[in-house]
């Protein structure tokens, strides 16, 4: 399929630098859509632990790094995620969050749903009191093709239980802004 969409752009599939571009794509493929082949569960794995004296306050993961494909062009979108999560007796080692991002990232992808997605799968896996996610992305199909805006970026929110809230939700928000 590959050598036959070169053809296509008047390119010769024989050149040196085209020749081995079809293995190339696919692998490359594959590896930036791997998350197909994980599940929530397999990625937090044992990293649930339970605490027993309070740890009801927020927990903030920020600037996970976020690459994906958009599924109407294939082509990239990247940006940052930020996780938040209200403990309700366990938590989870702050890796498998990234881990949680990532996995739904390299998948086929709107930003819309991979911000649903990871925001539904830490509250199926740790059953907290609220769950809220923010995604940043800029979006390769808005800024080399199309419209052409370079500068536009795309941020997305899910909020769950109690992150609904307007005092929760502030405070998730208040914690994104702040440096530290």
């Amino acid at each position: 399929a590959v050598r036959e969409l070169l053809e296509c752009l008047g390119e010769d599939p024989e050149r040196e630098g085209l020749v081995d571009t079809p293995k190339r794509m696919a692998k490359a493929l594959l590896d930036c859509t791997a998350g197909y082949h994980q599940s929530p569960s397999e990625v937090v794995g044992d990293a649930l632990f339970t605490v027993e004296d309070g740890c009801g306050d927020m927990v903030v993961v920020k600037d996970i790094p976020v690459h994906s494909l958009c599924e109407h062009h294939m082509v990239p979108f990247h940006g940052k995620a930020h996780v938040a999560y209200i403990p309700d007796g366990k938590v989870i080692g702050l890796s498998k969050i990234g881990r949680i991002v990532e996995m739904f990232a390299r998948r086929l992808q709107v930003q819309e749903r991979l911000t649903q997605q990871v925001a539904n799968a830490m509250m199926e896996q740790l059953a907290p009191k609220g769950v809220g996610v923010v995604i940043e992305c800029s979006h390769m199909c808005m800024s080399m093709r199309g419209v052409r805006q370079p500068s536009a970026s795309t941020r997305t929110r899910a909020l769950l239980g109690c992150m609904k809230d307007a005092d929760m939700r502030a405070d998730f928000m208040r914690m994104l802004s702040s440096e530290s």
